[in-house]
């Protein structure tokens, strides 16, 4: 039996993304940039996938370029922008708890004479607005916020932000980490008037290797890897087609499937909370329980356990999760997300993050908290001794 809770860390690819994949690297493998028909018609198709995802997103198709993945889009907007606008002034906004792929260019941009301010989290992972309002100076030239936290789904008020930014009169860029959001809940990229926001495949049960940057027409970015200008100029480099095309059918049934998956995760997590609460004492549940946390993510930590053991514990019986970030260290480092959350020593050492998939059910969730409880206990006398 294998249950995988680890859909944070990747996703399984949908059948369909298979087939799809197989067919163009079987049939249709002609390069994009050739003037022959064989070239024509796969270009065609890659343009079919930035529709899709255009529509999906509610944006226009030729605001979207393709990556190959998460951190490049990152990496692309956040460089792009501070190349371009660094004689607007130095000063960058974020928060204490983004993935490494913004918090690592930053840091680099710091040492390198940028300013950065951090913003604090509460115990639920979000920001104050205040103290937001309060780091914006003349010469703030971006804000990067992610949308969704990857470890404990804590969910930003991104419209709230841009609220701020316009009565404050900033003319600063607004860029959202999207890649725990797309797909997972409501997205309103032109009502937020978000500028850049970075999206990925294998987070929808797409394919590794592809991801997108949506750039809003009005912000004019300059490419940082360079060759045959394709993407627009912006990201050089041959197209990853079996990866586009994937990614354009992962989107396209997420488009139909996404209200009715989202409804029956929110039900598994809301299960499996109670059943934690009801069959597990010395527990703390790091994420939010409102609608503030995204439903498909789940952090929780287990008092006098660390996670990486009892992590181990789980995979013996089949039921795979993960300790924090997969992005990150391979886990061996302290979460800086639950140390900005202010989580205990022992807290933080016991944390596992569970993320739900629509494919997961309830009696997945039944077998997973009896032999969460059967692990538990025994690391727990060996620790409570």
């Amino acid at each position: 039996m294998e249950i995988y809770l680890d859909n944070c860390a990747t996703t399984k690819p949908r059948e369909a993304v298979i087939e799809e994949m197989v067919q163009v690297l079987r049939e249709e493998y002609g390069n994009p940039s050739s003037l022959h028909r064989m070239g024509f018609n796969i270009e065609k198709r890659i343009e079919n996938t930035r529709e899709t995802i255009g529509k999906f997103l509610k944006v226009n198709k030729d605001e979207i370029y393709f990556t190959s993945g998460g951190t490049e889009s990152n990496n692309l907007a956040i460089q792009s922008i501070i190349n371009k606008y660094h004689r607007k002034g130095k000063h960058i906004i974020t928060t204490g708890i983004e993935h490494p792929s913004v918090l690592n260019v930053l840091k680099y941009y710091e040492q390198r004479g940028y300013e950065i301010t951090y913003l604090k989290v509460d115990k639920k992972g979000l920001i104050s607005l205040e103290e937001f309002k309060s780091s914006i100076r003349k010469d703030t030239i971006l804000v990067c916020i992610m949308l969704v936290n990857n470890e404990v789904g804590s969910i930003q008020p991104i419209g709230e932000i841009r609220e701020i930014l316009q009565e404050e009169g900033s003319n600063a860029l607004l860029h959202v980490d999207g890649i725990q959001a797309f797909g997972k809940i409501p997205v309103d990229i032109k009502g937020w008037d978000i500028d850049t926001f970075s999206f990925s495949g294998h987070k929808i049960y797409g394919p590794k290797g592809i991801g997108g940057l949506y750039i809003n027409k009005k912000v004019k970015l300059e490419p940082i890897i360079f060759g045959g200008n394709q993407e627009k100029g912006l990201r050089s480099g041959t197209e990853n087609v079996p990866g586009i095309i994937g990614l354009g059918k992962a989107v396209e049934i997420m488009g139909k499937n996404y209200e009715k998956e989202r409804e029956w995760v929110k039900k598994i997590k809301s299960y499996f909370i109670d059943k934690l609460k009801e069959n597990m004492d010395l527990i703390r549940i790091n994420s939010p329980v409102d609608k503030t946390c995204s439903p498909y993510i789940l952090n929780v930590s287990f008092k006098y356990v660390r996670g990486e053991v009892l992590l181990h514990y789980l995979e013996d019986k089949g039921i795979y999760v993960s300790t924090g970030s997969a992005c990150s260290s391979k886990g061996t480092e302290k979460s800086h997300v639950l140390q900005e959350m202010g989580l205990s020593s022992l807290d933080i050492d016991g944390a596992i993050r569970f993320c739900f998939s629509y494919e997961n059910t309830i009696e997945d969730i039944d077998y997973t908290i009896n032999v969460l409880k059967n692990s538990v206990e025994e690391i727990r006398k060996i620790t409570m001794r």
